[in-house]
């Protein structure tokens, strides 16, 4: 991972104090770097949600263990590769499989199901995010062909992760996951909340610190969006214009990352993915999932479930996107590249 600008925690510190005035600059440069990386290509991901059970108990997530009005499903192997067809004919190249812990997708269960995606789809790259596992699992995945993993850190400090998450979750372990999917070859990507309750300045100037430490390759932040049967349903959303202004300083950090503009910032603002492209986002994720299945994947509240967001919507967002001058690459994987 190449990094341009690595900030000391003083000089973060006072970038973030002071965004409203450097906005524009860094706004102005973190375009300059993608246009100079990435020309005006925006990358696509068929996001593929398999199942609503979980585990955990985040504060903060619609589908969280405790939340007895969820709705839940399971996604079956044919149901997913019937998406992957869906969206390779499409033209999807990235397949993201996304969950909540869900143990029922066992180690073996999901490494046959990989295996299938690859020799159905060859040319296509397979992208998880499901949680956190131990080594093995990962390793399993990684031999089955698994290209990518997506963990969002959420917080790199011990003090408000312990706030968001109940005991039974650790800030150390998700770290160490983190690093372990990096040691076992996979492209990582990484991520936090902005806005998240009891959040500060301080809070998230340790997000880009680790960050810095972690050297993703790819990075998804986006504001909170509180949802109402969680503890945290009455806390204010998440700051918008923060949010752009952080992709474009991972961006001047991270000049070759992968950036997703994402739902979130969409939900909170109806021009949120175009003005996350424009801060220096280069990648996308429509919503191939079956379409019964996406109102019952409620993470947060508003969240999309149709329209532009869906790979039903394609030609839509390939037109958003002419409109402010940048072409969505069909038929292209979008892999991490270190020489860029």
């Amino acid at each position: 991972m190449t990094v341009l600008n690595e900030y000391s925690k003083s000089d973060i510190l006072n970038i973030l104090s002071h965004f409203k005035d450097l906005q524009p600059d860094f706004t102005a440069h973190a375009r300059e770097l993608q246009q100079a990386h990435f020309g005006n290509g925006v990358f696509i991901r068929g996001l593929i949600e398999v199942s609503s059970f979980c585990r955990c108990d985040c504060f903060y997530c619609g589908i969280r263990k405790s939340n007895s009005q969820a709705q839940r499903y399971r996604l079956t192997d044919e149901q997913i590769l019937a998406c992957c067809k869906r969206g390779h004919e499409t033209g999807f190249r990235t397949f993201v499989l996304q969950g909540g812990e869900d143990l029922q997708f066992s180690a073996q269960g999901l490494a046959d199901l990989i295996s299938k995606i690859k020799n159905q789809f060859p040319d296509c790259a397979v992208t998880l995010s499901l949680g956190e596992r131990d080594y093995e699992t990962y390793k399993l995945w990684r031999h089955s062909g698994a290209d990518r993993y997506l963990l969002r850190h959420e917080a790199a400090d011990s003090r408000l992760y312990e706030k968001l998450h109940p005991a039974a979750q650790s800030l150390e372990n998700r770290k160490q996951c983190l690093f372990n999917l990096k040691d076992l070859g996979f492209q990582v990507g990484s991520g936090f909340m902005v806005g998240a309750p009891f959040q500060t300045i301080q809070d998230l100037v340790q997000d880009i610190l680790f960050l810095q430490e972690l050297k993703p390759h790819m990075i998804g932040i986006g504001p909170f969006v509180p949802h109402r049967a969680t503890p945290f349903a009455d806390h204010p959303a998440g700051n918008v214009e923060l949010t752009l202004f952080l992709i474009s300083l991972l961006r001047v950090i991270f000049p070759n990352a992968l950036i997703p503009a994402t739902t979130a910032l969409n939900t909170l603002s109806k021009t949120g993915r175009i003005d996350g492209i424009r801060a220096g986002a280069n990648v996308v994720m429509p919503n191939l999932s079956p379409e019964e299945n996406r109102k019952k994947y409620d993470l947060y509240e508003g969240k999309s479930k149709g329209g532009i967001e869906t790979a039903d919507g394609l030609k839509g967002l390939m037109l958003e996107m002419e409109n402010i001058n940048y072409k969505i690459l069909l038929n292209e994987r979008g892999d991490y590249r270190s020489n860029l």
